[in-house]
Parts: C-alpha cells; structure tokens; sequence
C-alpha cells in the first residue's frame, strides 16, 4: 500500500513537470528563429528612444507608491468591517481604532519624514 502512494505521487510530478516544460517545448519547436535590428531595438510605447534609455527613479517615488499601497490595504480591510459592523460588537470597534491609530501613526511619522513631499 506504501509503494503504491510514493508511487502515485511520482506519477504526480512527473505530470507536473511535464506540464511546465511541454508549452516552452512548443515555442521552441514553433518559434521564428530570424534576427534582425529591429527586432533587437528597444520599444518603448511605439516611440523611439531619445537618449538613455536606463535612468534612475528618485526613491521618492516608489516610497510613494508603497504609502499608496498601504493605505489602499487599509480600505480593504475596513470595507468588510463596515459592512458587517452590526453583528461584531464592541470587541471589533476597538480592535478597527487600534488599527487606525496604527495607521495614523504611520501615516504621521511618514509626513514628518518629509515622504509625502512630492518634488
């Protein structure tokens, strides 16, 4: 009985390998194999590039978009809670303001920090 559940599970992943590896397979069979300039140019939203192409972000941005995120995340979590408020209790009206406070917190120590500044 033991040999046939190891078994079983060999069988397992050699489908799941197979099932990975066969649509690369299929590309590689299938796929043009002629190069050419323009196909090796970089295409950025159907304009030719002017000048360098890799420049870096200010971090600025991405601290930005990741306090986005956060708050983003925040409406998602008291969506639910709203809307089933009623049969919570009181327990579930403090635990969502520990959360906000947290919030709050983050959200006044990122403006101290001068993150929200956008230039």
């Amino acid at each position: 009985m033991v040999a046939y559940n190891f078994i079983f599970i060999g069988l397992l992943f050699v489908g799941a390998v197979a099932f990975a590896l066969a649509p690369l397979f299929v590309v590689w069979l299938i796929a043009p194999r002629k190069g050419s300039l323009a196909k090796g140019d970089i295409y950025e939203c159907g304009v030719r590039t002017h000048g360098e192409t890799w420049i870096r972000f200010r971090i600025q941005y991405y601290i930005y978009a990741l306090m986005f995120v956060v708050f983003d995340i925040e409406t998602v979590f008291l969506y639910p809670w709203a809307v089933s408020y009623a049969g919570l209790g009181t327990f579930a009206l403090v635990e969502m303001i520990v959360f906000l406070v947290i919030l709050l917190f983050g959200l006044v120590y990122a403006w101290a920090k001068g993150v929200l500044r956008w230039v």
